[in-house]
């Protein structure tokens, strides 16, 4: 099945966009530079399977990683997987793209990002902001502990973050402020 992807993905390559990404430093062995809807396209032709995600996501392909996030039925998104997948991240766009559409949709999404945050590593923390922001804006509530504990973690890692992490740390701000 693997290479049934990956000719879809060389059949949606846009050299342009992949050039680009290389020139600016990510951390890929391939990038195809398919767009994030034509990945969603892609997906959905493909099962949701727990063992072709893990599969995707060892290889050293932008596209196919985004793909196993994709792929990844969240029942089977156990927290040591995801703990293996946030140490894992490569690039901010894997962290917003688990953050969007696997981590929420998970059942340990609010145990998880909570540790995620204390542990204050850039891409795993703003994988976390995101989701946290997500299940805040659909309604998921923070103990008065977890808020204090939140807030205390944003404050320190905000004055050192990645225009990334800022960005989302912002977000988060924004989603605690909103209640």
């Amino acid at each position: 099945m693997i290479n049934e992807i990956k000719k879809e993905l060389r059949a949606s390559m846009n050299g342009i966009l992949s050039a680009r990404m290389r020139e600016a430093g990510m951390p890929f062995h391939l990038i195809f530079g398919t767009e994030l809807p034509r990945l969603r396209s892609i997906a959905d032709e493909f099962p949701r399977d727990a063992d072709l995600a893990r599969q995707l996501w060892q290889q050293s392909i932008r596209e196919t990683r985004l793909l196993a996030i994709m792929l990844m039925p969240a029942e089977d998104f156990s927290v040591e997987t995801a703990n293996r997948w946030a140490e894992t991240l490569k690039t901010a766009e894997e962290a917003q793209v688990m953050a969007m559409m696997l981590l929420p949709e998970t059942s340990d999404a609010k145990t998880l990002s909570l540790s995620w945050l204390a542990q204050e590593k850039p891409l795993p923390a703003t994988c976390a902001c995101l989701c946290l922001r997500h299940l805040l804006l659909r309604g998921a509530e923070l103990t008065a502990e977890e808020e204090k504990d939140v807030a205390e973690c944003l404050t320190k890692m905000q004055p050192s973050a990645n225009l990334h992490l800022r960005k989302a740390i912002l977000a988060l701000k924004d989603a605690l402020n909103r209640k």
